[in-house]
């Protein structure tokens, strides 16, 4: 049995530069994790360091600027090994900005718990990023999510 998390955000920015918030290194870090390595083509690597977790997997699909499908995982989680699960991002323009809709699954009841209160953390953070603006310090580089 798994769970799923689904979420949809507006983000004042344009859907192409949502998109790059997801396949640059130096974007995707501003508003998730501290370091990442990113082959953002088809079968491509995908890999983020988060606080300690080291999310591993590989870009499955890219439309640009539409469609971004990840295999997520982390290294050294048996319940969610690297690329065990699905990470959909669909991006669709709006009068001022984009529609952003996630959606995660495949994962464990306890992964979807920790999902569920980590998305909306870091959403809230691309939607800052990604209009201009600076989401301030990552809050959780000292102590960690709580769970």
């Amino acid at each position: 049995m798994s769970d799923t998390f689904n979420m949809s955000i507006h983000i004042k920015a344009s859907p192409e530069v949502v998109f790059d918030h997801f396949v640059r290194p130096e974007m995707l870090v501003r508003w998730m994790g501290e370091y990442a390595r990113l082959d953002a083509v088809a079968g491509g690597m995908f890999s983020v360091d988060i606080d300690g977790v080291l999310i591993r997997g590989e870009f499955l699909s890219l439309d640009r600027p539409r469609r971004i499908e990840i295999a997520w995982g982390e290294a050294g989680n048996t319940q969610m090994p690297p690329g065990a699960t699905r990470l959909s991002i669909l991006l669709e323009a709006s009068k001022d900005g984009t529609a952003l809709t996630l959606t995660h699954s495949g994962l464990t009841p306890a992964e979807a718990e920790k999902h569920a209160y980590g998305w909306p953390h870091f959403l809230d953070r691309l939607a800052v990023a990604a209009a201009g603006g600076d989401p301030g310090p990552y809050p959780w580089s000292e102590s960690g999510p709580v769970a």
